[in-house]
């Protein structure tokens, strides 16, 4: 994985697929967004005038059927479940959402060739379009991958603006990145979908809106506003955001500086496979003479592409014993990477 040291007008964004629901832990600078899917099992009254006032407020079947449908339209097929058992006319409701989620499954079995299935990128979008029309708007933001992948961008817009004005956090984020890689783009829109992603707690367009903060795109420039939801990203498991965090405690760009904070998330970056911050914390190491784990952080991003830490990489060795050295290779070849959000 290959990253570029700072923002700048050439970091383009690469659409991936996304999780669908994150908890990113809160940040004491922002108010806590509210959650993307509400939940109605709790809503009784709090204090009913009698027992028809109480039946008809606890009537959750008497919620329309296009209102529903559209609560419940980014629903997870273990939420779309739970929300079914809730009374006979919800199960009946909801049972297009629970079929487009067999549509996902196929759709995503397809694209990938998993399953037993070989790879087909045509059956894909087609499982996917079928969930899209059921009302998933987890479908939608993949129909829209495949055709944005097939080069059919205003297909592949339409369907992450059909997702987005749902409510879905996924594709509010993939439009504002359409937007922003627009001829010309559109920034003043994206601004206004990562704004609202961001406080969903999407972690990749909290970090998109950060870099926009950062260069002042489409958005006045606020070097603290974008370190805080540098900062925000990266506590929720976004790699890239860690590294920025570690840059902006580093220089104090945003953040009040602090070299032990800056070390802390250029670790954390380093143990999620960031390339920059594994060559950037050997050397740290390297400095405090700790050779033997700045060997292995430098091997490791030496394996993804950094050339400058082959070059110090190989002149630790030489100062290294021959068990040390057999030791920091086999660090490096059973090391794996932390899981993150990317």
């Amino acid at each position: 994985m290959k990253q570029k040291t700072w923002p700048c007008k050439s970091d383009a964004i690469h659409f991936t697929a996304l999780p669908f629901m994150k908890k990113p832990n809160d940040s004491s600078a922002f108010t806590k967004p509210a959650k993307t899917h509400r939940s109605f099992f709790n809503s009784t009254p709090k204090t009913p005038s009698s027992s028809s006032s109480s039946s008809s407020s606890s009537d959750f079947s008497a919620l329309p059927y296009d209102v529903l449908s559209r609560i419940a339209a980014s629903f997870s097929l273990p939420n779309l479940k739970a929300a079914s058992l809730v009374c006979r006319a919800w199960r009946d409701a909801l049972k297009p959402l629970r079929e487009a989620m067999v549509f996902l499954k196929w759709g995503k079995r397809f694209k990938h060739g998993r399953g037993g299935v070989k790879a087909n990128l045509s059956k894909a979008l087609d499982s996917f379009l079928k969930g899209a029309a059921r009302g998933s708007t987890l479908a939608m933001v993949d129909a829209g991958l495949i055709y944005w992948e097939m080069g059919r961008k205003d297909e592949g817009i339409a369907w992450y603006r059909r997702a987005a004005e749902l409510g879905d956090p996924a594709g509010q984020c993939n439009l504002a990145i359409s937007y922003l890689q627009g001829s010309p783009p559109n920034t003043k829109e994206a601004i206004g979908w990562l704004y609202q992603a961001s406080y969903a707690g999407h972690v990749r367009a909290q970090y998109q809106l950060a870099l926009c903060l950062h260069q002042g795109r489409g958005v006045g420039r606020s070097l603290q506003e974008a370190a805080r939801w540098y900062h925000r990203a990266a506590e929720g498991g976004y790699v890239r955001a860690m590294y920025n965090t570690s840059l902006c405690y580093l220089m104090g760009e945003g953040l009040v500086q602090s070299h032990r904070l800056a070390r802390k998330w250029m670790k954390k970056a380093a143990d999620h496979g960031h390339s920059k911050a594994q060559f950037e914390h050997g050397l740290g190491l390297f400095s405090e003479g700790d050779m033997m784990k700045a060997v292995v952080y430098l091997e490791l991003a030496t394996r993804a592409g950094e050339r400058a830490a082959a070059r110090l990489k190989n002149v630790i060795l030489q100062q290294l014993s021959a068990t040390s050295r057999d030791r920091a290779m086999l660090l490096a070849d059973s090391w794996r990477a932390l899981p993150s959000s990317r």
